[in-house]
């Protein structure tokens, strides 16, 4: 193996311990990043089928597939795909798929990518670098729609506000640029515990990289490609995430009726496909103090059963 990751992967042990891997075990790394979760599967003896849609991530790990001898295969698409890309590989069905969502450490380090106000950059925001960026967004969608997105992604009170101050300062192409825009509009004060700018940020990438979706579809994804007893370990960082993967769960276990946008109500009872391992986890105060983007993590972990896969109205 190689030397450690530059970024430190966020409950790394709690992943390990609930995938409980096997040597020899087929695993699928779904969000690969830094590679931080894919080396420590290695390390365990499985074969890592990983996946990043960011072509940066895909690049900087090829050197890690060479150090590894065919027991790491990087694949660059959402993990959405995960399933029809490992189908066509003929590596399925899988022992375990991990999940790390939303931004990297990567993405957000690096001005240039545009994905945090931290340091001035473009107007980015993209994983996969193609497609609009949210200097397109921010100058092209109606006030509306801009107010929409911030309350539904960044559950931003004040979105009306706030969207009507972004088109009143356009062009915005700098995340500098953005970032004071919302300041202003929200009365920011120095001392504030949390920036208000955080909650556009978050909004305005979510919406741009159709992260809620990617989620509901990778589950669904998981859930396909996942062998009887397989495992499922999926780290979230906000409560829109954690709500979806929690009541994903929870009517794939037969634990609960309904649905949701992402998740549409199944008009016809399907039996389990997953069986919830334990309850959720968070980290403890040695791993905030070592990695404070850990802070708000939380990894939900289920177990496949051996009945099929929900399909058509079911899913």
């Amino acid at each position: 193996m190689t030397a450690p990751s530059p970024h430190i992967p966020v409950l790394l042990d709690a992943v390990i311990d609930a995938l409980a891997i096997v040597p020899g075990e087929r695993h699928v790394d779904a969000t690969f990043g830094a590679g931080g979760y894919s080396r420590a599967m290695v390390a365990e003896g499985a074969t890592v089928i990983a996946f990043d849609r960011d072509p940066d991530a895909i690049a900087e790990g090829r050197t890690l597939v060479d150090e590894n001898g065919g027991r790491l295969i990087l694949i660059e698409a959402p993990f959405s795909a995960l399933d029809s890309e490992i189908g066509a590989r003929g590596l399925a069905p899988v022992d375990g798929v991990t999940m790390d969502i939303g931004v990297s450490s990567m993405q957000l380090d690096r001005a240039d990518r545009g994905f945090s106000f931290q340091a001035d950059g473009p107007l980015d925001m993209r994983m996969s670098r193609d497609g609009p960026t949210a200097a397109d967004f921010v100058n092209t969608a109606d006030e509306a729609e801009i107010a929409d997105v911030l309350y539904l992604y960044g559950e931003e009170r004040q979105s009306r506000r706030v969207a009507r101050a972004i088109v009143a300062a356009r062009p915005i192409e700098r995340t500098a640029e953005l970032a004071a825009v919302v300041r202003k509009a929200l009365g920011h004060k120095p001392h504030d515990k949390k920036d208000p700018a955080t909650r556009t940020f978050q909004a305005i990438r979510i919406h741009l990289n159709r992260e809620l979706g990617e989620l509901a579809d990778g589950l669904a994804a998981a859930e396909r490609v996942l062998k009887p007893g397989g495992r499922l370990a999926v780290v979230t960082f906000h409560s829109l995430e954690d709500r979806l993967v929690k009541r994903f769960l929870r009517i794939r276990s037969g634990a609960a009726p309904g649905g949701s946008r992402h998740l549409p109500q199944a008009r016809v009872p399907a039996a389990p496909s997953f069986e919830a391992v334990g309850r959720a986890v968070r980290p403890g105060d040695d791993e905030i103090a070592r990695n404070p983007r850990a802070r708000s993590a939380t990894l939900r972990t289920a177990r496949r059963t051996a009945n099929a896969a929900w399909t058509g109205e079911a899913a």
